[in-house]
């Protein structure tokens, strides 16, 4: 008769695994690992797509200027102050039911200061802009093999910094206005507006850009300025976009009164789980 004892060491354990049932625990965790990455809740899903969108506009924002420098006279000042409101245009479109496609930290705090987006929310947004926005400015530097100072922004010579703070104030209270102009009851446009917005970014840059850059983004700033070591005037790019963001919030009051409603908190934080602090407004 043949031994039909279970063999001993890792065999025996293995086939003790099987004979008592063991292995079905792989396919339940395998189905919850499907469950919980669908779970809209998880922060972690809007946080990368605020990444990868942060990466993308500065990936063509900071590139414009750095390829200008290393093909000369391929690229117009048209060129790199469009290019990047297309890419705004696209990033909207395709990943702001995600994460709001906020891309820009003065956004997010002017949502949050209407209060269409959860205050505790908002350093993580920033952060992952930041790292965003680094990230695409290490990518260039190394591809493009330029110095990233080419594709940030300062103040134009024979201009203060006080002149460029100005008009990076002037140009974001414009951009945050369309902004939240946009994402509230009343003028609430769906997809649209993404045209909206990009349509700012490229008028705001045609005529701005001379003095400031047209940055209104702290985020794409700080990428540049953190690979190439050079922060000269970075304050006009941190206090001017959010003053300006802070000046839009108070006239999105003026005109429309409280924020945080369903349309309004849908466009901040896009369609995952979204909390709406005033749900009797449109």
């Amino acid at each position: 008769m043949a031994d039909t004892r279970v063999p001993e060491g890792p065999v025996r354990a293995a086939l003790s695994d099987v004979l008592h049932g063991r292995m079905r625990h792989a396919p339940a965790s395998f189905a919850q690992s499907v469950e919980d990455f669908h779970d809209s809740s998880q922060e972690w899903r809007r946080l990368f797509s605020e990444l990868l969108g942060t990466f993308f506009l500065v990936l063509v924002a900071a590139g414009g200027g750095m390829m200008s420098q290393a093909f000369p006279n391929t690229i117009t000042r048209t060129d790199a102050v469009v290019a990047p409101a297309l890419m705004v245009l696209a990033i909207i479109l395709f990943m702001g039911k995600v994460s709001g496609a906020h891309l820009n930290p003065a956004v997010s705090i002017a949502f949050a200061l209407r209060g269409d987006f959860p205050w505790a929310r908002v350093p993580g947004y920033v952060l992952v802009q930041l790292i965003g926005a680094s990230l695409a400015a290490w990518f260039l530097e190394g591809v493009v093999h330029v110095s990233s100072s080419y594709g940030s922004n300062y103040p134009a010579d024979g201009y203060s910094g006080a002149n460029a703070f100005l008009m990076e104030l002037a140009l974001t209270f414009g951009l945050v206005c369309v902004i939240l102009g946009t994402a509230s009851g009343a003028q609430n446009i769906g997809i649209a507006g993404a045209f909206g917005v990009g349509a700012y970014i490229a008028l705001a840059g045609l005529w701005g850009s001379p003095i400031s850059g047209a940055s209104m983004n702290p985020a794409r700033t700080f990428g540049p300025d953190l690979v190439s070591g050079d922060f000269s005037d970075y304050w006009v790019y941190v206090v001017g976009p959010i003053a300006g963001a802070v000046v839009a919030v108070g006239v999105a009051f003026v005109l429309r009164g409280h924020g945080g409603g369903h349309s309004g908190s849908g466009a901040a934080q896009g369609a995952l789980a979204t909390e709406v602090a005033n749900p009797d407004q449109l």
